[in-house]
């Protein structure tokens, strides 16, 4: 019998080829030579890869029998994912395999910074005995504030807090509770700014989060405040960065990313009171082999036909094709669920019915709790790690199905119950051959509205003149409506207008149509990938 063939295109650890077994065929090519790789994938059914292969649309074209590619690693920059899910092939990577590697890091950028061993390091050996001139502080009872509340940042917290700090964070989808059982407490980003001595950075990059840390934010600090940034780049601004801490204003940084990288010429590098690392978070060899170790598995799995936890766009696996629609639904409903409630719920629960029950439903599970988590954290979100991230928040998952739909062919229902006991819930279903995704339902408001990649909820009094009003200051704005669906629970009650449109809507031009029709709520929704 014909074994599957396993090229790896850059080196990886011992570990990794013994995790693969014997049976495969393994086969090794210089993955940076396109020259080779091309048609070294020619009969491949696995590819191996770290950050230094393009897999892109040629790359996949040559490889006609590819099933998976897997990437060594958590970043996917190098993986043409939309170009793979067109081509059938499934796209892993190793989201959990880095995150004590990144949360050590952070400390020690940020002993650097307040020992300043980079620069003493250097003066030393260039002949220059300065004791007096490098005095730094020490971290014992001093605050850290932890800027979001992750895998990665509840690690940092964790280590923190060993060296005697009294840790604080911001993370407004992280419950109290949960955090109080890490020794933590949560605060709002400006009172974490204003009282903290360290402040380390654990975010992921979005629109909300790019310059969360900007010229405003860095003028309520105390001077002698350490911020660190081995998340993201982006998410400080570094100019503002660099006019505080060369103004005095920030008494020290520790840098791993960057805004673009690679970056090698910054106006920071030149300060003396900045560590900086060329974006090391995951370069250990306990990551890489972790990494290496994950995807060798995933592999296994996905040769195997069967559901692969750490699939990042969803192919393959052994789910009944009356279900596998239903995936990406599922986890649009979960991001859409999260950014209404603004907040993750302390309790989701997942309804599914119709004739889907008779298939094992239970990816839609975790495609829910994917798209609950997806938007919120900073770590990369795979089926495998979202039950995780749910349980580290202490949040409760039900899954109920019933065969029995009277309205839709299929729908799946999220319902999710907050920390103060308020309730939101969002329904969807697919409709026509297409298998088109529609929201039916939101907080008990029926309405029909297609998911789109930008998407808003208002609540409000039902009176006249909303719609126009809403259209007209949408228009001044120059952001065209797609759709639009009105509901209300009786005539002059409560009233909900969920649409869709053709780009993000500003913050002012959101709040103007706040003030406008005395919105209860406005809530925008973004679903790009």
């Amino acid at each position: 019998m014909t074994r599957p063939v396993v090229l790896i295109a850059e080196e990886l650890s011992p570990a990794t080829i013994e995790a693969l077994g014997p049976d495969f065929e393994v086969r090794q090519v210089d993955g940076t030579d396109r020259s080779a790789l091309l048609p070294a994938l020619a009969d491949v059914d696995a590819l191996l890869v770290r950050s230094a292969t393009k897999v892109d649309a040629e790359a996949l074209a040559a490889a006609r029998n590819l099933k998976v590619v897997a990437r060594a690693g958590v970043g996917l920059d190098n993986v043409d994912v939309k170009a793979a899910t067109l081509a059938g092939v499934m796209v892993v990577n190793a989201p959990q395999s880095n995150i004590v590697s990144a949360a050590e890091l952070a400390v020690g950028l940020l002993l650097s910074a307040a020992r300043h061993i980079a620069p003493a390091n250097a003066a030393l050996k260039q002949g220059e005995w300065k004791r007096s001139k490098y005095s730094g502080v020490e971290l014992y009872e001093k605050t850290a504030g932890i800027v979001g509340l992750g895998r990665i940042g509840a690690l940092v917290a964790q280590r923190l807090s060993a060296f005697g700090m009294t840790v604080v964070a911001y993370d407004p989808f992280v419950a109290a509770g949960r955090a109080a059982q890490m020794g933590v407490r949560l605060v709002s980003l400006d009172e974490l700014l204003r009282t903290a001595d360290v402040v380390s950075v654990h975010l992921p990059k979005t629109p909300e989060t790019v310059g969360i840390i900007g010229e405003e934010q860095l003028a309520t600090v105390k001077p002698s405040v350490i911020l660190v940034n081995a998340a993201r780049g982006g998410i400080v601004d570094e100019a503002a960065l660099y006019a505080a801490l060369k103004e005095g204003r920030v008494a020290a940084a520790g840098l791993d990313v960057y805004a673009t990288e690679p970056c090698t010429d910054s106006p920071l590098f030149e300060l003396e009171n900045v560590v900086a690392t060329p974006h090391l978070g995951a370069s250990t060899d306990e990551a890489q082999e972790k990494a290496g170790v994950s995807v060798a598995r995933s592999v296994r799995l996905a040769l195997a036909g069967d559901l692969v936890p750490d699939a990042v766009n969803v192919q393959g696996g052994v789910i009944a094709e009356d279900v596998r629609p239903g995936i990406p639904l599922a986890e649009h409903l979960g991001r859409f669920l999260t950014a209404v409630a603004a907040a993750v719920p302390a309790q989701l629960d997942i309804e599914v019915r119709g004739e889907i029950t008779a298939y094992d439903v239970r990816v839609l599970e975790l495609a829910a709790l994917k798209g609950l988590f997806v938007d919120v954290v900073e770590d990369p979100v795979s089926y495998v790690n979202a039950p995780v991230l749910a349980a580290d928040r202490g949040v409760q998952v039900r899954l109920t199905t019933d065969a029995e739909s009277p309205d839709y062919r299929n729908l799946v229902t999220l319902r999710g119950t907050l920390a103060d006991g308020t309730q939101v819930s969002v329904s969807g279903t697919l409709t026509g051959t297409r298998h088109l995704e529609k929201i039916v339902e939101i907080d008990g408001f029926d309405v029909e509205v297609a998911v789109s990649e930008h998407m808003a909820v208002f609540r409000y009094e039902d009176r006249p003149g909303i719609v126009g009003t809403v259209g007209r200051i949408l228009g001044d704005a120059q952001v065209n409506i797609a759709g639009m669906q009105v509901s209300r629970d009786r005539r002059g009650g409560k009233a909900l207008v969920a649409m869709t449109v053709d780009a993000p809507i500003p913050g002012p031009v959101l709040d103007e149509i706040v003030r406008e029709i005395g919105a209860d709520t406005a809530r925008q929704v973004d679903l790009t990938d």
